[in-house]
């Protein structure tokens, strides 16, 4: 996929001048073995910090291996100093590590005690105003340290991309989603870049584009294939194909300052009768290039798309936590949860085609259908990708703003089940083990709009270290039964 950063995760061990150095030196080569077992991608120092002179070459040696993520390993117990200095100087996420004592006959001249060392590497990064990724086990051997790199890679990739991020939204928030309105200095609080322009810009857009015809005609050539027997208006790609052309066009030439970008963008109700058909087709083929394109203009469901997508590193998609589940619809498997913790999630048709099963086909949308027109045979209305959900594991997310600019959150993981849903648009039955409680006691408490995020992976470890990362403290998850939460009666 595309629009996403590339993570150089360097390594750099630092040693405590009282302790051999070559305590730290060989240790950290252990770990560089071990990251190479385990595919581990590292750019390792050579400098072993002691001293600030140290840091600032061990700075200058990752700048110039084009590092922007790194690991401080504490091969014995450090220079609290120098070493949070290295971080401060280099300004990209960084993790700090120790080593754990490998023998019990080395615990005279080989102990390294950086168990100690990490207690003042933490508070120097403290007063410093840094703030470290420490893994929940940071003191290992070396094994479980090529495992917390492993893990901090995809959190960093998740930082990174929010950092260098571009959201461009087009059109007004609606007035019947007042959901989807929040503020947005919370984005610029978390490094995010906003461009926001009106339907108006996107029409002219999209009528400049009419000019390119041979990208218009591969665009649409490539449509066709990807739908193959699923392709139920083929009148309707060469116009999607100028919309397709026109959004990317659009985002290539105003990315400015930023690396990556995505979309948020009002799609109905003047959309269908301005440009002749909807959007949800030509955003799911942008979510699978890695560029989310949320409906609604609900920009901070874009941002979690991407958030989701960068720690899953697949195709994502926005869903509205939608219906209920008939006792008398039948489900199978539903792993672990109860019945009244399934729900379905739906829309319209902006799920990518990779998370569909082969049932999916380019459709009309049905709501816009009997409201636009009339139940008659449908024209502006077509363009949806509809199709089942592909069974399997999936994380539900949501970053928002509160209307007091207060970040928060939830995470929750479960699955997307083999079940028929009877019903329309892109659509599946969700299990979250314990939802009913969650929905009740966050989603409607806490107030959060009718939009989630979907990863079609367990990534809630991933999603949750980044947000604390990122300074979003308010991260709500699951509670099982008999942990109550706030609010929540206890009789």
């Amino acid at each position: 996929m595309q629009n996403m950063p590339e993570v150089r995760m360097g390594i750099v061990g630092v040693s405590r001048d009282c302790f051999p150095i070559e305590l730290t030196r060989k240790r950290l080569e252990q770990v560089a073995v071990a990251c190479a077992k385990a595919k581990v991608q590292i750019v390792k120092c050579d400098t072993i910090v002691e001293t600030e002179k140290d840091a600032m070459h061990a700075a200058a040696e990752m700048t110039e291996k084009h590092v922007n993520a790194l690991t401080i390993y504490l091969g014995n117990f450090g220079p609290e100093g120098p070493a949070t200095i290295l971080a401060e100087t280099l300004h990209v996420p960084f993790m700090l590590v120790a080593a754990a004592e490998e023998n019990k006959d080395s615990l005279v001249h080989g102990r390294g005690d950086a168990l100690c060392g990490m207690l003042n590497a933490c508070l120097n990064a403290g007063l410093r105003n840094l703030k470290p990724y420490v893994p929940s086990m940071p003191v290992g051997l070396p094994a479980q340290v090529a495992q917390n790199i492993a893990h901090f890679t995809n959190v960093a990739r998740v930082v990174i991309g929010i950092k260098n991020l571009k959201t461009f939204s087009f059109g007004p928030r609606p007035h019947d989603f007042y959901a989807c309105n929040a503020p947005i200095k919370p984005l610029y609080d978390l490094g995010i870049e906003v461009m926001e322009n009106s339907e108006l810009d996107m029409l002219e857009l999209f009528n400049a584009a009419a000019g390119r015809k041979s990208e218009i005609e591969a665009v649409a050539r490539d449509m066709a294939k990807e739908l193959g027997k699923g392709n139920k208006h083929p009148e309707k790609l060469k116009q999607l194909a100028q919309f397709e052309v026109a959004m990317t066009k659009f985002m290539e030439d105003n990315l400015g300052s930023r690396s990556f970008g995505i979309f948020a963008n009002k799609c109905w109700p003047a959309f269908e009768k301005a440009f002749g058909f909807v959007p949800c087709y030509v955003n799911s083929r942008l979510a699978s290039r890695g560029i989310p394109a949320a409906c609604e203009v609900d920009i901070y469901g874009g941002v979690s798309e991407y958030i989701v997508q960068l720690a899953s590193q697949e195709a994502v998609t926005l869903l509205d936590i939608n219906n209920s589940v008939p006792n008398n619809l039948p489900v199978g498997n539903m792993k672990g949860a109860a019945r009244e913790d399934l729900f379905m999630g739906f829309h319209c048709g902006n799920t990518p085609m990779s998370c569909l099963c082969d049932d999916a086909c380019m459709k009309f949308q049905l709501i816009m259908n009997r409201l636009m027109e009339k139940s008659a045979k449908p024209d502006i209305t077509v363009g949806t990708l509809e199709g089942t959900l592909k069974p399997g594991p999936c994380t539900m997310f949501r970053l928002q703003s509160s209307m007091s600019n207060k970040l928060m959150s939830y995470c929750a993981e479960g699955h997307v089940l083999d079940a028929n849903t009877r019903s329309f648009g892109g659509i599946g039955v969700v299990a979250i083990k314990d939802f009913a409680r969650f929905y009740r006691y966050i989603m409607l408490e806490k107030q959060y709009p009718h939009h989630g995020a979907f990863a079609f992976k367990h990534v809630g470890r991933t999603a949750f270290d980044a947000l604390k990362l990122l300074g979003v403290d308010d991260i709500s998850t699951p509670k099982p039964a008999g942990c109550l939460y706030a609010g929540e009666n206890p009789f």
